[in-house]
């Protein structure tokens, strides 16, 4: 349990992938690297500074009331009425507009470690408001497709925000992930303006039909079902063009023997879902097709993060 006691918590909390391809702005799953490391020091006084940002990404705001990983603990010590405050250092592993939930991963990580911190836990459920808050800095929206896989861990479902109802949806063991980012920087505000505000109905339907097949295929661990069902008729289409080579990309990726690719999140970065024996293969495909499309990308790849954002160190 937590307890003032303590003066100094640092989380991490992953890079996590939204829409899955198949669930828009409601489905995502956490990666077990790269991610962010947050580290809250207990202040006397009832505000919040950020003393550091270092990592991948330093341009940053300093201003508390604009980065993602303090807005949330803004309204945290608003809502409590805490009689202190926190000094938030933070180090990004996830680059910025990456499409791997950078934003998602600070927010996480800052209400992990100050929860660590508080006189009376909170829930997960009740951090994950306080994420969603900061979250929304950065994307000007509540959506919760990184924050709830990145604070739960595995591949997450969010039905509702308000009230909160977060499924977890299990994963077959034989799935490895591949992230390959073609160090380019796409705006996740960009991204969702240029997705139609009206979309044919057909394409609603088949995308239903497939986001309900994916799911049954995780239940079952039935791969060539997944496989089948990874398939964005609405948003990818409309994306693709912000992603030089992505279509390239992801038939090489498929050649090379993934169940199915998309774009993560926003993009740029594409993902991969593979078996273990195909990962080196996928990874190595999607390196060479970025290549040839111009782009030199950093490529990441592993199991899927079961265990969400946590506690790495304490300070008395």
């Amino acid at each position: 349990m937590s307890d003032r006691s303590k003066r100094m918590a640092t989380a991490f909390a992953s890079a996590s992938v939204g829409n899955v391809a198949v669930g828009f702005d409601i489905l995502g799953f956490a990666m077990e690297a790269p991610g962010d490391r947050v580290s809250v020091e207990v202040l006397d006084e009832p505000q919040v500074e950020i003393s550091e940002i270092s990592g991948v990404v330093t341009d940053l705001p300093m201003a508390a009331t604009d980065n993602t990983a303090t807005v949330g603990l803004l309204e945290m010590i608003d809502d409590l009425k805490l009689d202190f405050g926190f000094r938030v250092a933070i180090e990004k592993g996830i680059p910025l507009g990456s499409g791997m939930g950078g934003s998602a991963a600070s927010a996480v990580a800052s209400v992990v470690a100050a929860n660590e911190l508080l006189d009376q836990e909170l829930s997960r459920n009740q951090c994950l408001r306080y994420a969603l808050i900061g979250e929304s800095a950065a994307t000007g929206d509540l959506h919760a497709d990184n924050v709830t896989p990145c604070l739960f861990g595995g591949l997450t479902l969010t039905r509702s925000i308000e009230p909160v109802e977060v499924l977890r949806i299990p994963v077959p063991d034989e799935i490895r992930c591949v992230l390959a980012y073609p160090n380019r920087r796409v705006d996740t505000r960009r991204a969702r303006e240029v997705v139609p505000d009206e979309l044919p109905v057909s394409d609603f339907v088949a995308q239903s039909a497939n986001l309900a097949s994916f799911i049954t295929g995780c239940h079952r661990g039935d791969l060539e079902l997944i496989g089948r069902s990874l398939k964005d008729v609405l948003i990818e289409p409309h994306r693709a063009s912000l992603i030089p080579g992505f279509y390239e990309v992801c038939e090489a990726a498929r050649a090379a023997g993934a169940l199915g690719s998309s774009i993560s999140g926003a993009g740029p970065t594409i993902f991969a879902w593979v078996t273990a024996g195909d990962l080196e293969a996928v990874a190595s495909a999607m390196h060479g097709a970025f290549a040839e499309a111009g782009s030199e990308a950093t490529i990441w790849s592993g199991a899927i993060g079961e265990k969400g954002a946590r506690i790495i160190d304490e300070g008395s």
